[in-house]
Protein backbone atom coordinates (compact mmCIF):
# COMPACT_ATOMS: atom_id res chain seq x y z
CA UNK A 1 0.00 0.00 0.00
CA UNK A 2 1.31 3.59 -1.36
CA UNK A 3 1.85 6.09 1.52
CA UNK A 4 -0.14 9.09 1.63
CA UNK A 5 2.32 12.60 2.13
CA UNK A 6 1.02 13.75 5.59
CA UNK A 7 0.04 17.73 4.17
CA UNK A 8 -3.63 17.81 3.48
CA UNK A 9 -3.43 20.61 1.38
CA UNK A 10 -2.00 21.57 -1.94
CA UNK A 11 1.67 23.35 -1.44
CA UNK A 12 3.70 23.96 -4.68
CA UNK A 13 6.46 26.11 -3.66
CA UNK A 14 8.87 28.24 -6.47
CA UNK A 15 12.70 27.05 -5.91
CA UNK A 16 14.92 29.12 -4.18
CA UNK A 17 17.04 29.47 -7.61
CA UNK A 18 13.59 30.97 -9.20
CA UNK A 19 12.68 33.18 -5.85
CA UNK A 20 15.71 34.85 -5.88
CA UNK A 21 16.56 35.12 -10.11
CA UNK A 22 15.55 38.49 -10.72
CA UNK A 23 16.21 41.51 -13.45
CA UNK A 24 17.02 44.82 -12.27
CA UNK A 25 16.12 46.44 -15.24
CA UNK A 26 12.43 44.78 -15.85
CA UNK A 27 11.88 45.45 -12.16
CA UNK A 28 12.62 49.24 -12.64
CA UNK A 29 10.98 49.73 -16.13
CA UNK A 30 7.81 47.44 -15.45
CA UNK A 31 7.44 50.14 -12.09
CA UNK A 32 7.60 53.18 -14.63
CA UNK A 33 4.55 54.94 -15.38
CA UNK A 34 5.68 55.32 -19.06
CA UNK A 35 2.26 55.83 -21.06
CA UNK A 36 3.64 58.03 -24.33
CA UNK A 37 1.83 61.00 -25.48
CA UNK A 38 -0.68 59.72 -27.77
CA UNK A 39 0.11 62.49 -30.35
CA UNK A 40 3.49 61.58 -30.93
CA UNK A 41 5.05 57.96 -32.10
CA UNK A 42 6.87 56.06 -28.96
CA UNK A 43 10.85 56.45 -29.87
CA UNK A 44 12.27 53.54 -27.80
CA UNK A 45 15.74 54.48 -27.77
CA UNK A 46 15.64 51.45 -24.91
CA UNK A 47 16.02 48.73 -26.46
CA UNK A 48 19.72 46.93 -27.15
CA UNK A 49 18.62 44.90 -29.71
CA UNK A 50 20.06 46.32 -33.11
CA UNK A 51 17.25 44.36 -35.75
CA UNK A 52 14.29 45.99 -33.79
CA UNK A 53 13.63 48.81 -36.34
CA UNK A 54 14.23 47.10 -38.96
CA UNK A 55 17.05 49.16 -40.44
CA UNK A 56 19.53 47.06 -40.00
CA UNK A 57 20.12 43.49 -41.23
CA UNK A 58 22.62 40.84 -42.03
CA UNK A 59 24.10 40.04 -44.81
CA UNK A 60 22.66 37.58 -47.35
CA UNK A 61 26.22 35.47 -47.19
CA UNK A 62 25.28 34.67 -43.48
CA UNK A 63 21.42 34.08 -43.98
CA UNK A 64 22.44 31.71 -47.13
CA UNK A 65 24.78 29.70 -44.70
CA UNK A 66 21.69 28.99 -42.86
CA UNK A 67 19.59 28.72 -46.23
CA UNK A 68 21.77 25.62 -46.96
CA UNK A 69 22.38 24.34 -43.48
CA UNK A 70 18.49 23.45 -43.46
CA UNK A 71 19.13 21.04 -46.20
CA UNK A 72 21.57 18.97 -43.86
CA UNK A 73 20.76 15.98 -41.95
CA UNK A 74 23.11 16.90 -39.55
CA UNK A 75 21.40 20.26 -38.73
CA UNK A 76 18.54 18.42 -37.71
CA UNK A 77 19.64 16.14 -34.67
CA UNK A 78 21.13 16.82 -31.22
CA UNK A 79 24.55 17.75 -31.59
CA UNK A 80 27.62 17.34 -28.93
CA UNK A 81 26.80 18.91 -25.69
CA UNK A 82 29.96 21.13 -26.61
CA UNK A 83 29.16 22.11 -29.76
CA UNK A 84 29.41 20.17 -33.00
CA UNK A 85 33.97 20.07 -33.89
CA UNK A 86 33.45 22.13 -37.28
CA UNK A 87 31.97 24.84 -35.49
CA UNK A 88 34.51 25.07 -32.58
CA UNK A 89 37.20 24.62 -35.32
CA UNK A 90 35.51 27.85 -36.85
CA UNK A 91 35.00 29.76 -33.40
CA UNK A 92 38.90 28.96 -32.23
CA UNK A 93 39.77 30.40 -35.94
CA UNK A 94 37.83 33.20 -35.92
CA UNK A 95 39.13 33.94 -32.12
CA UNK A 96 42.90 34.07 -33.18
CA UNK A 97 42.84 37.94 -32.26
CA UNK A 98 42.34 36.90 -28.56
CA UNK A 99 45.88 34.61 -29.03
CA UNK A 100 46.39 30.90 -29.78
CA UNK A 101 42.89 29.44 -29.74
CA UNK A 102 42.37 25.30 -30.47
CA UNK A 103 38.97 23.83 -30.78
CA UNK A 104 39.36 22.44 -27.38
CA UNK A 105 39.38 25.62 -25.96
CA UNK A 106 35.89 26.34 -27.97
CA UNK A 107 32.65 26.27 -25.93
CA UNK A 108 29.17 26.67 -27.80
CA UNK A 109 26.51 28.58 -26.13
CA UNK A 110 23.20 29.23 -26.32
CA UNK A 111 23.68 33.09 -27.27
CA UNK A 112 26.65 35.43 -25.00
CA UNK A 113 24.01 35.50 -21.74
CA UNK A 114 24.76 32.05 -21.88
CA UNK A 115 27.83 31.55 -22.07
CA UNK A 116 28.15 34.30 -18.88
CA UNK A 117 25.84 32.13 -17.08
CA UNK A 118 27.86 28.68 -17.80
CA UNK A 119 31.56 30.45 -16.65
CA UNK A 120 30.17 32.20 -13.44
CA UNK A 121 28.42 28.91 -12.28
CA UNK A 122 31.69 27.23 -13.31
CA UNK A 123 33.84 28.91 -11.14
CA UNK A 124 31.75 30.08 -8.02
CA UNK A 125 29.99 29.13 -5.19
CA UNK A 126 26.98 29.80 -3.13
CA UNK A 127 28.61 32.70 -0.61
CA UNK A 128 31.73 33.38 -2.87
CA UNK A 129 31.45 36.62 -4.92
CA UNK A 130 32.40 38.16 -8.46
CA UNK A 131 33.02 41.45 -9.14
CA UNK A 132 31.21 43.52 -11.51
CA UNK A 133 31.30 47.23 -13.01
CA UNK A 134 29.34 49.89 -12.22
CA UNK A 135 27.68 51.02 -14.51
CA UNK A 136 27.47 48.09 -15.63
CA UNK A 137 24.73 45.76 -17.42
CA UNK A 138 22.87 44.15 -14.73
CA UNK A 139 22.79 40.21 -16.40
CA UNK A 140 25.44 39.43 -14.73
CA UNK A 141 23.52 40.01 -11.44
CA UNK A 142 20.88 38.47 -13.07
CA UNK A 143 22.53 35.15 -13.50
CA UNK A 144 24.17 34.90 -10.19
CA UNK A 145 21.94 35.65 -7.34
CA UNK A 146 19.78 32.88 -7.64
CA UNK A 147 22.76 30.88 -7.52
CA UNK A 148 23.26 32.36 -4.22
CA UNK A 149 26.47 34.01 -5.87
CA UNK A 150 27.15 38.26 -4.45
CA UNK A 151 28.18 40.73 -6.83
CA UNK A 152 30.31 42.97 -5.99
CA UNK A 153 30.90 46.42 -7.84
CA UNK A 154 33.60 48.55 -8.38
CA UNK A 155 33.20 51.81 -10.46
CA UNK A 156 33.75 53.32 -13.49
CA UNK A 157 35.25 57.59 -14.37
CA UNK A 158 32.79 59.11 -16.36
CA UNK A 159 35.01 61.56 -16.67
CA UNK A 160 37.67 59.68 -17.82
CA UNK A 161 35.65 58.04 -20.81
CA UNK A 162 34.65 54.98 -18.48
CA UNK A 163 37.87 53.60 -17.52
CA UNK A 164 38.07 51.92 -14.01
CA UNK A 165 38.59 52.71 -10.94
CA UNK A 166 41.99 50.39 -10.36
CA UNK A 167 42.07 51.36 -6.51
CA UNK A 168 38.20 50.80 -6.17
CA UNK A 169 38.61 47.66 -7.84
CA UNK A 170 41.44 46.52 -6.44
CA UNK A 171 39.95 47.18 -2.71
CA UNK A 172 36.65 45.22 -3.42
CA UNK A 173 38.74 41.93 -3.92
CA UNK A 174 38.72 39.54 -0.90
CA UNK A 175 39.53 36.23 0.07
CA UNK A 176 36.03 34.79 -1.42
CA UNK A 177 36.09 36.57 -5.08
CA UNK A 178 36.75 34.15 -7.37
CA UNK A 179 36.64 36.70 -10.94
CA UNK A 180 36.23 39.87 -11.99
CA UNK A 181 33.91 40.64 -15.50
CA UNK A 182 35.85 42.86 -17.55
CA UNK A 183 33.24 44.38 -20.11
CA UNK A 184 35.02 45.95 -23.05
CA UNK A 185 33.52 47.35 -25.46
CA UNK A 186 31.38 48.52 -22.90
CA UNK A 187 27.47 48.19 -22.51
CA UNK A 188 26.54 50.88 -21.55
CA UNK A 189 29.01 52.99 -21.59
CA UNK A 190 29.72 52.27 -25.08
CA UNK A 191 33.71 52.64 -23.76
CA UNK A 192 36.59 50.95 -25.42
CA UNK A 193 39.70 50.52 -23.27
CA UNK A 194 43.08 50.51 -24.46
CA UNK A 195 46.10 48.35 -24.01
CA UNK A 196 47.66 50.46 -21.45
CA UNK A 197 44.38 50.37 -19.29
CA UNK A 198 44.09 46.52 -19.95
CA UNK A 199 47.89 45.80 -18.64
CA UNK A 200 46.72 48.04 -15.43
CA UNK A 201 43.57 45.44 -14.97
CA UNK A 202 45.94 42.52 -15.59
CA UNK A 203 48.02 43.59 -13.35
CA UNK A 204 45.40 43.72 -9.87
CA UNK A 205 44.11 40.33 -11.45
CA UNK A 206 47.35 38.74 -11.47
CA UNK A 207 48.66 40.57 -7.99
CA UNK A 208 45.49 39.14 -6.70
CA UNK A 209 45.53 35.20 -7.72
CA UNK A 210 41.96 36.25 -9.63
CA UNK A 211 40.65 35.11 -13.03
CA UNK A 212 38.84 37.02 -15.51
CA UNK A 213 35.62 36.70 -17.23
CA UNK A 214 35.82 38.89 -20.19
CA UNK A 215 32.54 39.58 -21.65
CA UNK A 216 33.29 41.06 -25.46
CA UNK A 217 30.12 40.20 -26.97
CA UNK A 218 31.17 44.08 -28.73
CA UNK A 219 34.36 43.25 -30.11
CA UNK A 220 35.51 44.74 -33.11
CA UNK A 221 32.89 47.28 -32.41
CA UNK A 222 34.83 50.38 -32.02
CA UNK A 223 35.09 53.84 -33.96
CA UNK A 224 37.62 55.56 -35.76
CA UNK A 225 40.58 56.48 -33.59
CA UNK A 226 40.11 53.63 -31.25
CA UNK A 227 41.46 49.92 -31.41
CA UNK A 228 39.78 46.96 -29.79
CA UNK A 229 42.76 44.58 -28.06
CA UNK A 230 41.51 41.43 -26.40
CA UNK A 231 42.09 41.04 -22.68
CA UNK A 232 43.30 37.55 -23.15
CA UNK A 233 45.47 38.27 -26.52
CA UNK A 234 48.19 40.28 -23.81
CA UNK A 235 47.55 38.28 -20.60
CA UNK A 236 50.72 36.13 -19.36
CA UNK A 237 49.85 34.34 -16.49
CA UNK A 238 46.08 35.71 -15.61
CA UNK A 239 43.55 32.86 -16.96
CA UNK A 240 40.68 34.85 -19.06
CA UNK A 241 37.28 33.25 -20.28
CA UNK A 242 36.02 35.19 -22.92
CA UNK A 243 32.63 35.24 -23.52
CA UNK A 244 31.21 36.59 -27.36
CA UNK A 245 28.95 35.34 -29.86
CA UNK A 246 26.81 36.33 -33.32
CA UNK A 247 24.57 38.56 -31.75
CA UNK A 248 25.69 42.02 -31.98
CA UNK A 249 28.14 42.10 -34.53
CA UNK A 250 26.09 40.01 -36.99
CA UNK A 251 22.83 41.72 -36.44
CA UNK A 252 20.88 38.30 -35.34
CA UNK A 253 20.65 38.21 -31.77
CA UNK A 254 17.24 35.74 -31.63
CA UNK A 255 19.33 32.81 -33.16
CA UNK A 256 21.31 32.40 -29.63
CA UNK A 257 25.10 31.59 -30.73
CA UNK A 258 27.94 32.32 -28.72
CA UNK A 259 30.49 30.89 -26.99
CA UNK A 260 33.42 30.58 -24.72
CA UNK A 261 36.78 30.62 -25.36
CA UNK A 262 39.52 29.86 -22.58
CA UNK A 263 42.45 31.24 -22.21
CA UNK A 264 44.80 29.43 -19.45
CA UNK A 265 48.77 29.82 -20.84
CA UNK A 266 50.06 28.43 -17.44
CA UNK A 267 47.15 26.01 -16.59
CA UNK A 268 46.37 27.85 -13.73
CA UNK A 269 42.14 26.68 -14.26
CA UNK A 270 43.44 23.18 -15.11
CA UNK A 271 41.37 19.70 -15.89
CA UNK A 272 38.75 21.14 -13.54
CA UNK A 273 37.18 23.88 -14.84
CA UNK A 274 37.51 22.88 -18.38
CA UNK A 275 35.65 19.38 -16.93
CA UNK A 276 32.91 21.95 -15.01
CA UNK A 277 32.76 23.97 -18.39
CA UNK A 278 31.80 20.97 -20.25
CA UNK A 279 29.45 19.28 -17.37
CA UNK A 280 27.39 22.50 -18.13
CA UNK A 281 27.07 22.55 -20.97
CA UNK A 282 25.15 18.83 -21.19
CA UNK A 283 22.25 21.08 -19.55
CA UNK A 284 20.90 22.12 -22.41
CA UNK A 285 22.23 19.87 -24.86
CA UNK A 286 24.17 22.63 -26.85
CA UNK A 287 22.79 25.34 -28.71
CA UNK A 288 20.62 24.98 -31.96
CA UNK A 289 22.23 22.93 -34.44
CA UNK A 290 20.97 24.53 -37.25
CA UNK A 291 22.58 27.45 -36.58
CA UNK A 292 25.93 25.68 -35.81
CA UNK A 293 26.00 23.40 -38.87
CA UNK A 294 25.86 27.23 -40.60
CA UNK A 295 28.24 28.66 -38.53
CA UNK A 296 31.66 28.20 -40.45
CA UNK A 297 29.89 29.63 -43.28
CA UNK A 298 28.91 32.61 -41.30
CA UNK A 299 32.63 33.30 -39.89
CA UNK A 300 34.42 33.08 -43.24
CA UNK A 301 31.92 34.06 -45.37
CA UNK A 302 30.76 37.52 -43.90
CA UNK A 303 32.53 40.17 -45.71
CA UNK A 304 34.46 42.94 -44.02
CA UNK A 305 32.63 45.44 -46.17
CA UNK A 306 29.21 44.72 -43.84
CA UNK A 307 30.70 45.50 -40.57
CA UNK A 308 32.38 48.46 -42.08
CA UNK A 309 29.17 49.92 -42.70
CA UNK A 310 27.13 49.11 -39.80
CA UNK A 311 29.86 50.35 -37.79
CA UNK A 312 29.90 53.54 -39.55
CA UNK A 313 26.39 53.90 -39.80
CA UNK A 314 26.51 53.64 -35.51
CA UNK A 315 29.54 55.80 -35.21
CA UNK A 316 27.49 58.76 -37.17
CA UNK A 317 24.94 58.04 -35.51
CA UNK A 318 27.13 58.62 -32.31
CA UNK A 319 28.16 62.06 -33.62
CA UNK A 320 24.97 63.48 -34.47
CA UNK A 321 23.42 62.16 -30.80
CA UNK A 322 26.55 63.91 -29.37
CA UNK A 323 25.75 66.67 -30.87
CA UNK A 324 22.53 67.20 -30.45
CA UNK A 325 22.24 66.14 -26.90
CA UNK A 326 25.52 68.65 -25.71
CA UNK A 327 23.10 71.97 -25.91
CA UNK A 328 20.02 70.31 -24.19
CA UNK A 329 20.29 72.40 -21.15
CA UNK A 330 21.24 69.89 -18.05
CA UNK A 331 22.46 67.24 -19.87
CA UNK A 332 25.81 66.03 -20.34
CA UNK A 333 26.12 63.71 -22.75
CA UNK A 334 29.40 61.38 -22.53
CA UNK A 335 30.91 60.35 -26.57
CA UNK A 336 30.98 56.56 -27.07
CA UNK A 337 34.16 55.01 -28.87
CA UNK A 338 32.28 52.37 -29.07
CA UNK A 339 29.52 49.61 -29.32
CA UNK A 340 26.35 51.20 -29.49
CA UNK A 341 25.17 53.28 -26.51
CA UNK A 342 25.74 56.48 -24.83
CA UNK A 343 24.92 57.32 -21.56
CA UNK A 344 24.04 60.62 -20.49
CA UNK A 345 24.29 62.71 -17.19
CA UNK A 346 21.16 64.43 -16.31
CA UNK A 347 22.15 67.17 -13.95
CA UNK A 348 19.28 66.36 -11.46
CA UNK A 349 19.99 69.97 -8.94
CA UNK A 350 18.43 71.66 -12.34
CA UNK A 351 15.40 69.49 -12.79
CA UNK A 352 13.91 70.12 -8.88
CA UNK A 353 10.53 68.91 -9.51
CA UNK A 354 11.74 65.71 -10.32
CA UNK A 355 13.18 63.23 -7.51
CA UNK A 356 15.57 60.94 -9.67
CA UNK A 357 16.09 60.19 -12.94
CA UNK A 358 13.31 57.67 -13.31
CA UNK A 359 10.57 60.86 -12.93
CA UNK A 360 12.63 62.54 -14.87
CA UNK A 361 12.60 59.94 -18.00
CA UNK A 362 8.60 59.19 -17.01
CA UNK A 363 8.04 62.75 -17.82
CA UNK A 364 9.86 62.47 -20.90
CA UNK A 365 7.82 59.65 -22.34
CA UNK A 366 4.17 61.18 -20.88
CA UNK A 367 4.89 64.49 -22.71
CA UNK A 368 7.74 63.73 -25.79
CA UNK A 369 6.97 60.09 -26.41
CA UNK A 370 10.86 59.46 -25.96
CA UNK A 371 11.84 56.37 -23.71
CA UNK A 372 15.16 56.20 -22.44
CA UNK A 373 16.62 53.97 -19.88
CA UNK A 374 17.25 55.27 -16.50
CA UNK A 375 20.61 54.87 -15.19
CA UNK A 376 19.28 52.56 -11.90
CA UNK A 377 18.93 49.90 -14.32
CA UNK A 378 22.68 50.05 -14.16
CA UNK A 379 23.53 50.81 -10.82
CA UNK A 380 24.22 54.32 -11.79
CA UNK A 381 21.64 56.99 -10.38
CA UNK A 382 21.39 60.58 -12.40
CA UNK A 383 22.43 59.13 -15.61
CA UNK A 384 20.16 57.33 -18.89
CA UNK A 385 21.27 55.33 -21.39
CA UNK A 386 20.49 55.56 -25.20
CA UNK A 387 21.04 53.05 -28.00
CA UNK A 388 22.10 54.35 -31.14
CA UNK A 389 20.73 51.80 -33.94
CA UNK A 390 17.33 53.38 -34.77
CA UNK A 391 17.14 55.00 -37.64
CA UNK A 392 18.89 58.62 -38.23
CA UNK A 393 15.66 60.37 -38.44
CA UNK A 394 14.10 58.83 -35.84
CA UNK A 395 17.15 59.35 -34.04
CA UNK A 396 17.23 63.06 -34.54
CA UNK A 397 13.73 63.92 -33.96
CA UNK A 398 13.87 62.00 -30.39
CA UNK A 399 17.41 64.00 -29.66
CA UNK A 400 15.56 67.68 -30.54
CA UNK A 401 12.41 65.94 -28.70
CA UNK A 402 14.64 65.63 -25.78
CA UNK A 403 16.05 69.07 -25.79
CA UNK A 404 12.71 70.82 -25.75
CA UNK A 405 11.89 68.62 -22.77
CA UNK A 406 14.99 69.65 -21.26
CA UNK A 407 14.45 73.30 -21.98
CA UNK A 408 10.38 73.49 -20.97
CA UNK A 409 11.98 71.96 -17.11
CA UNK A 410 15.09 73.17 -16.15
CA UNK A 411 15.27 75.28 -13.14
CA UNK A 412 14.11 78.89 -13.61
CA UNK A 413 17.26 81.02 -13.72
CA UNK A 414 19.12 78.47 -16.09
CA UNK A 415 15.80 78.64 -18.50
CA UNK A 416 16.25 81.94 -18.26
CA UNK A 417 19.49 82.26 -19.37
CA UNK A 418 18.35 79.83 -22.72
CA UNK A 419 15.92 81.76 -23.57
CA UNK A 420 18.01 85.01 -23.76
CA UNK A 421 20.60 82.75 -26.08
CA UNK A 422 17.72 81.77 -28.21
CA UNK A 423 16.89 85.29 -29.04
CA UNK A 424 20.38 85.88 -29.95
CA UNK A 425 20.41 83.42 -31.81
CA UNK A 426 17.47 84.11 -33.90
CA UNK A 427 18.94 87.61 -34.28
CA UNK A 428 22.00 86.61 -35.24
CA UNK A 429 20.13 84.54 -38.27
CA UNK A 430 18.15 87.44 -38.69
CA UNK A 431 21.34 89.76 -39.25
CA UNK A 432 22.67 87.01 -41.64
CA UNK A 433 20.27 86.77 -43.32
CA UNK A 434 19.41 90.38 -44.08
CA UNK A 435 23.03 90.63 -44.84
CA UNK A 436 23.02 87.97 -47.60
CA UNK A 437 20.56 89.72 -49.17
CA UNK A 438 22.04 92.85 -49.50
Amino acid sequence: MSRIRSSQEWEVRASTLARKTTNPIRQIVEHLQVEPNPEKELIALSIGDPTTFGNLNPPDQLLQAVRESIELHKSRGYAPSKGHYEARVAVAKYSAHQGEVSPEDVILTSGCSHAIEMVITAIADCGQNILIPRPGFSIYQTLSEGFGIKTKYYNLLPNEHWKIDLDDLESQIDDDTVAIVINNPSNPCGSVYDKEHLYEILEIASRNKVPIIADEIYEHFVFAGRQFTPISSISKDVPVLTCSGLTKRFLVPGWRMGWVVIHDRNDVLGKEIRLALSNLSMRILGPSALIQTALPAILECTPQSFFDEVLLFIETQAKLAYKELRVAPGLRPIEPQGAMYMMIEIKMALFPEFKDECQFVESLVAEQSVFCLPGQCFEYPNYMRIVLTVPEDKLREACQRITIFCKEHVIGEKRKEIETNDIVNNVEVICDDITNVL
